[in-house]
């Protein structure tokens, strides 16, 4: 089993322990996310509309 493969697996079972663990601060994170994305997809928005 090659580094990267190894990491890759390590990375996706610590994200499962700590969604199984901590589901309610996981949901936070992901709404945060989500939340600074859209704000970021709205700066870009109004970033190009105001060049044409």
């Amino acid at each position: 089993m090659n580094l990267k493969k190894l990491l890759s697996f390590l990375v996706i079972a610590f994200v499962l322990f700590y969604v199984i663990s901590q589901p309610e601060r996981s949901a936070d994170l992901v709404r945060s996310a989500g939340t600074a994305l859209g704000s970021a997809a709205s700066s870009l928005a109004t970033f190009v509309g105001e060049l044409f």
